[in-house]
């Protein structure tokens, strides 16, 4: 009688583990942690001309500062330039042209976790004309 030979299987070995790159390493590492929810007072100051939005901006910095609050900024903002071309004559002469710009200074200021001592000082903030603030809670 002749007995069946066994079919021959072979040992496959495991695949090797690679390197990791210490880029794939710091993203393997990452773990997602949900952080409490943070609010922030995020306040965008603009003017005309930049010594008086500096000066504001330093107001701003400094009060929030006194009630040991968090500030993320000042971040200067693109400053937005409106440009017009103007006939200087009403008639004939097309050549002669002047040119008016107004440029918008602009700066952003973040307070992370604003206490309501901290928006109250600011409410009651006095800050000099020319100078428009917006303020989001986000």
């Amino acid at each position: 009688m002749a007995t069946a030979a066994k079919p021959k299987t072979k040992k496959v070995a495991a695949p090797a583990k690679r390197a990791l790159t210490p880029r794939a390493k710091a993203t393997a590492r990452k773990t997602v942690v949900s952080a409490p929810a943070e609010h922030k007072l995020r306040i965008r100051v603009r003017a005309y001309e930049h010594k008086i939005l500096d000066l504001s901006v330093k107001q701003i910095m400094d009060t929030a500062a006194r009630f040991d609050a968090v500030v993320v900024g000042p971040v200067p903002l693109p400053t937005e330039i409106k440009r017009w071309t103007v006939n200087r004559s009403t008639f004939v002469h097309k050549d002669a042209r002047e040119q008016f710009e107004m440029r918008v200074h602009k700066r952003l200021i973040d307070i992370m976790n604003p206490s309501p001592k901290v928006i109250e000082a600011l409410t009651n903030l006095n800050l000099p004309s020319g100078v428009t603030i917006d303020v989001k809670m986000v």
